[in-house]
Order: C-alpha cells, then structure tokens, then sequence
C-alpha cells in the first residue's frame, strides 16, 4: 500500500504553501513509488493553486527519503538540530525542505 495527503502547510495567511506526506509500504520500498507519488503530488498542488511545497520535518537519517526530495527539486533552507526523537539514535537533526511550484521568486 502506498498514499499521499496533500494540504495547506497553515491555514490563512500561509494557505499558498502545500505540504505533503507520503507511505510507502515496507515491502514495495525501493521500486521508485515514493517518487511517482512526490511527482503526482506536486502536479496536483499546482492544479491546485499552490505556489510552493514544504516539507517541515525531514528526519536527517532517511537519506532515502532526502536524495528522493532532492531529486525531486526540493532543497534543504534549515536544519532543526535534535528536532526528532529516533528510536535507535536518539535526537537527531530536523531538516525543513522547499520547492516553489512556479516560474521564479514565490510571490
């Protein structure tokens, strides 16, 4: 199984930034879902109206995740330092990602 929900990152004033998250099941990992379903994603906040995406909190240790995001165009504009509690490692970073959804500067 694998799904996405796609809403305002905040309501009212912030309501033009999309946010997203994604679940792809254990067993189907690995197969390039997770990036069809980032792709599908973005196309449907544009038919949307949304002028950018962001994703709050990108644990730092899914590296699978952020060469996903990244591959995607979303870039990495701050680390959140020990904003996660992972069960193995303890407190790990945080990172907040973007991508704009429109042709230059987000209005």
């Amino acid at each position: 199984m694998s799904s996405y929900y796609l809403w305002p990152n905040s309501l009212a004033l912030g309501a033009h930034v999309a946010n997203a998250g994604y679940v792809v099941a254990e067993h189907c990992r690995r197969q390039g879902i997770g990036s069809r379903l980032c792709q599908h994603s973005l196309q449907a906040a544009r038919r949307l109206g949304f002028l950018a995406m962001q994703f709050n909190l990108v644990v730092s240790t899914n590296t699978a995740g952020l060469r996903c995001w990244q591959q995607n165009g979303f870039r990495v504009v701050d680390t959140l330092p020990g904003a996660f509690r992972h069960k193995r490692l303890g407190y790990v970073d945080a990172l907040v990602m973007i991508q704009s959804l429109v042709e230059g500067p987000v209005p």
